[in-house]
């Protein structure tokens, strides 16, 4: 188990960081060698599920994913929890966007518990840096694109 914890903070408000991270199509300009195809209808929610497709050629795997938790709050964050349903990635994450204290800007929480089948838990460390600076990229450069339209 490679349980993480990316946190950050941004100007932004709360709903349009919110917008940025659960925009699941979007993912795939920020993951190297990655595609997102959402298999349900719009709009997202409780048994929304997406596939992010990592490789290169024929050589890849599918992260499938369930959202399971969608609460979207009354000041524009929210909470949403992604079961990780495939047969490589496993595991599951959250992600929580709230409004800052002071008025301005958002939090942002990204909670992971990443497995890869077969992968001995003595690689648990090694997994959960990698994903720690992956998925913080992705944080990043979610964050620093242009929003997505409501």
């Amino acid at each position: 188990m490679a349980l993480f914890r990316i946190d950050r903070e941004s100007s932004l408000p709360a709903d349009v960081v919110w917008r940025k991270l659960t925009a699941w199509e979007r993912h795939a300009d920020v993951v190297p060698l990655t595609r997102v195809t959402v298999r349900t209808p719009p709009p997202s929610g409780e048994g929304t599920l997406f596939v992010a497709r990592t490789g290169l050629g024929p050589v890849g795997f599918d992260d499938v994913m369930e959202v399971v938790t969608w609460r979207p709050a009354a000041d524009g964050g929210g909470l949403c929890r992604l079961e990780k349903r495939g047969s490589f990635v496993t595991g599951w994450a959250e992600i929580e966007v709230s409004p800052r204290s002071a008025g301005t800007g958002s939090r942002i929480a990204w909670r992971e518990d990443l497995r890869v089948r077969w992968l001995p838990r003595a690689f648990d460390g090694v997994l959960m840096a990698a994903g720690r600076r992956m998925f913080g990229r992705a944080v990043d450069g979610l964050l620093s694109a242009p929003p997505p339209r409501a």
